[in-house]
């Protein structure tokens, strides 16, 4: 197995600050509130609050298993067990990278090791799963910050920011989804390197060959992604998991706790929405897995549509940590299951 490459210097240093602006950011976010008060009304919450909160997360998580499901099935079917590991480990990457895009990119290799499909299939799985996501995600992020903006006070700023990581949105699904169906226009790129590598003394023939093997990938890859684009039932299965997973089930999440701390949030049905809008900022590269900056902004979301903060704080705090870092930390376990020495595209 090849050895791993060493990050350099300045890429360590970038990932550090980005680990110290996501600890500074939460750390910030916590002591917005009293910890003996916050603490004390938590420990209000009664016991059937705490099992409801329990189940929706649990419901949220086969959700969205599902949605692995939903585009890995057409190529490649598996049971939900290997669909549930797959997206466990993928979240687990999620949060150690700076974005949740960058993350995305260990996705063929985890699909790989957990099916054993064709890296090919492995990577127009990956990219379709990718392209959805942030299709949805802007859509249903737009919508809420169009509502936002017309029902509520939000600042400039927030509206702003929450506006570029939207658009940003929109724009790496589309990016995603055309690339993917269109990577047959890498083929001329590809030959014209294979020609010039082919000039090297002694080892050319071979590199190039090994160049030019990428075209039969880029060509049995974009069969994979075109299939899985153009199959309705993909979107279809895809949304559904996908609207309880991170609509439904975050914002029930959140309206329980509300409720559970006595702040009636209205209108309810906006609720969800307005949830999507204020984690849209996971995708920005500011820190991994948007850890910290995610909680400042939907705090402040919250706190300007009404919310108390020494409310809107914990409730998000333990939405995150229900709904995204419980679940990273649970997909550490099935990744030292990982086959690394099988995870070459050539293979």
């Amino acid at each position: 197995m090849d050895s791993v490459p060493r990050r350099s210097p300045r890429a360590l240093a970038l990932t550090a600050l980005q680990y110290g602006v996501a600890v500074a950011a939460l750390a910030w976010v916590v002591l917005q509130v009293d910890p003996g008060a916050t603490l004390a009304r938590l420990g209000r919450v009664d016991a059937p609050t705490l099992l409801a909160l329990l189940a929706v997360t649990l419901v949220g998580l086969g959700a969205r298993f599902s949605t692995w499901q939903a585009v890995m099935a057409p190529v490649h079917p598996v049971g939900f067990r290997t669909a549930a590991s797959t997206d466990l480990i993928v979240n687990f990457v999620n949060q150690l990278l700076p974005s949740r895009l960058s993350g995305r990119v260990a996705a063929p290799f985890v699909l790989r090791s957990q099916t054993g499909m064709a890296y090919a299939d492995a990577a127009a799985v990956s990219g379709v799963h990718t392209g959805v996501y942030a299709v949805y995600y802007g859509l249903a992020a737009a919508a809420g910050l169009a509502v936002a903006v017309a029902l509520t006070g939000l600042s400039t700023g927030l509206v702003l920011l929450l506006g570029l990581s939207t658009g940003l949105y929109l724009a790496a699904g589309a990016v995603v989804l055309v690339t993917g169906t269109n990577l047959r226009l890498l083929d001329p790129l590809v030959e014209s390197l294979a020609g010039a590598i082919a000039r090297l003394p002694r080892v050319g023939d071979r590199a190039a060959e090994r160049v030019r093997g990428l075209l039969a990938f880029t060509e049995a890859s974009t069969e994979s992604f075109r299939r899985l684009v153009a199959d309705p039932g993909v979107w279809v299965r895809y949304a559904l998991g996908w609207a309880v997973a991170l609509v439904l089930a975050p914002g029930l999440r959140v309206l329980l706790l509300f409720g559970a701390l006595g702040v009636a949030f209205e209108p309810a049905a906006l609720l969800p929405l307005y949830l999507v809008t204020a984690y849209s900022v996971t995708l920005l590269p500011l820190t991994p897995g948007g850890i910290g900056v995610t909680e400042a902004t939907a705090t402040a979301v919250f706190v300007a549509l009404g919310v108390p903060g020494e409310v809107a704080v914990p409730v998000v705090v333990i939405d995150r940590t229900l709904g995204v870092y419980l679940p990273a930390v649970a997909g550490w376990y099935p990744s030292l299951g990982l086959d690394l020495s099988d995870l070459s595209p050539g293979q």
